[in-house]
């Protein structure tokens, strides 16, 4: 062998062909594939992996690395789509940017390779008890380190009722332990049948731990505020969700205009049917017609024409209008990406600034301002976690890429927040994976804060997601829709987690970092006692 180095940290193909087919089939377990039981033992090919390469860290690392370009890749290609159809990138050239992407993002999971080998190798079986946390904590860790945590284990499960209730404890994170857990538990079977009884006693901890969450939870999982899926149509504030299917391309300002009429139409469409068969609310009730984020440029404080058209449309129909709108942030001499919210008076009575800008999309990072563009744009960061009303309720908003911070949710909700709204538009990545796994955000969005979010999209997927994390009067994607919905105020509860955010991925950190430290203590007792013999 001519570099006998990269050879010995190379793992055998056998086990990095594990690494790849347990990178599969948790692809398989999210959208469009959506065959979410997978996830429940997906992991076990990478495990056993693994543990046959536990004594080199960094051939554990390279199968976790290799596993998490495999799946990120798998999940996330998703990424090709805008710059191939909008930007006019040789396809070769996109896919090559996007593994170098994931290139970097499978640390996290190699991380977890090395970890888990660290441990398996210096504290023996017990570190088995720790596989569930050590995971847990390296998509925590990807999540404050790159500022996302896209399509994080316990996301496969947001379409099924299994797992219902528990992100309203441990956020999305609990889950993912759960799942890791379940990983661990099967493998130990197999560990048995094979004969290797001395794992028993630490995959019976786990089961215990697991089998003792299922039992108590429903004890402590919240009930619907406000009746669920009963309350949909029964309240007295209304919400009419435009979903207008604009165009990503070919735009110009008479287009704008056509389009935007288009829009108003929908809506008025809407509000004639609903007053026609007697469904308008009594007289000191409100409608809300809420337009999605999109391509179509609004800028309320600076385009005196679309103030005027959106004044004379509220009036005209008594509603009030949220629409996406660019503000402008005066101090910084930028813009804001908004939500701005029209009472029928044409009074600007609300105005939310995104907090969370999407990397690379619509803001660069500050020592690369000056030398890369944003894809969409270069925004300023919003600073105010601003309410908008809803007759007697207060809704707090999450624009696009924002339903991915479950902090943001929970900050509202905190702040007496009784519905949350999602204006989205996804229409720049194609009729791709990317429509279900955003809305798979949001459904662990509504069960962590035991909140109704309201989603309104350009292209889809629009949706009434209850408290439950329920999906109801779904839109079908790419297509010209609408949806009237009722908003209650709720009772003000909050949930543990809406209390205490991620204090289960901190105890999971916790775990792994005092294993970590058993692990190299326990390493320098061996040593200290290798040195004795040998004198």
């Amino acid at each position: 062998m001519k570099f006998p180095r990269i050879a010995r940290a190379v793992p055998s193909w056998k086990n990095a062909l594990l690494a790849v087919v347990s990178a599969v089939l948790l692809i398989l377990a999210f959208p469009d594939f959506e065959l979410w039981f997978l996830a429940w033992f997906a992991l076990i090919p990478l495990l056993i992996a693994v543990e046959r390469e536990k004594e080199s860290t960094v051939r554990s690392f390279f199968l976790g690395w290799l596993w998490g370009v495999v799946f990120f890749f798998g999940t996330c290609w998703w990424l090709t789509y805008a710059p191939i159809h909008y930007a006019a990138f040789p396809w070769p050239i996109a896919y090559f940017l996007l593994f170098c992407v994931v290139a970097v993002v499978g640390v996290f999971p190699g991380l977890f390779g090395a970890i888990t080998s660290i441990l398996l190798r210096r504290i023996g079986s017990w570190a088995f008890f720790g596989v569930p946390f050590v995971w847990a904590s390296t998509e925590f860790a990807r999540y404050w380190l790159t500022g996302n945590n896209w399509n994080a284990i316990g996301y496969s499960q947001a379409f099924e009722f299994l797992v219902n209730g528990f992100p309203s404890i441990g956020g999305v994170y609990l889950v993912s332990w759960m799942i890791a857990a379940s990983n661990f538990l099967i493998l130990g079977v197999i560990f048995t049948f094979l004969g290797r009884r001395q794992h028993v006693v630490y995959f019976a901890i786990v089961f215990i731990l697991l089998v003792g969450m299922f039992i108590a939870a429903p004890y402590h999982f919240p009930e619907c505020l406000s009746g669920c899926a009963d309350l949909l149509h029964t309240s007295d504030s209304k919400v009419v969700a435009v979903q207008p299917h604009v165009p990503m391309s070919g735009l110009d300002p008479k287009k704008w205009n056509e389009l935007r009429d288009q829009q108003i139409a929908l809506a008025e469409k809407v509000i004639s049917a609903e007053r026609a068969r007697g469904k308008s609310d009594k007289q000191n009730s409100s409608t809300t017609v809420i337009l999605p984020e999109s391509p179509m440029n609004f800028q309320w404080d600076e385009d005196a024409d679309f103030q005027k058209y959106i004044s004379e449309f509220a009036a005209k129909n008594d509603v009030n209008v949220l629409f996406n709108s660019s503000e402008p942030d005066r101090e910084n001499n930028k813009y804001f990406n908004s939500a701005v919210m029209v009472d029928p008076t044409g009074r600007e009575v609300a105005e939310y600034d995104k907090i969370y800008l999407l990397p690379f999309g619509e803001a660069v990072p500050t020592p690369l301002e000056n030398i890369l563009p944003g894809f969409v744009g270069n925004f300023s960061y919003g600073r105010n976690y601003s309410l908008v009303p809803l007759g007697d309720a207060k809704a707090g908003i999450m624009i696009c890429f924002e339903s991915h911070f479950g902090q943001l949710s929970r900050e509202y909700v905190r702040r007496g927040a009784d519905a949350i709204i999602e204006m989205t538009n996804d229409g720049y990545l194609g009729p791709t994976p990317v429509l279900r796994q955003h809305l798979a955000n949001a459904v662990f969005r509504a069960i962590e804060t035991n909140r109704p979010v309201l989603r309104v999209t350009n292209v889809g997927i629009t949706a009434y997601i209850t408290e439950r994390g329920e999906v109801l009067e779904s839109t079908q994607p790419y297509s010209e829709d609408t949806r009237v919905w009722a908003v209650a105020k709720s009772d003000g509860s909050q949930t543990f987690y809406v209390k205490y955010g991620d204090w289960f991925a901190w105890v999971c950190v916790a775990v792994t970092l005092l294993m970590l430290v058993i692990a190299f203590v326990r390493r320098n007792d061996l040593a200290v006692e290798a040195g004795t013999y040998q004198k």
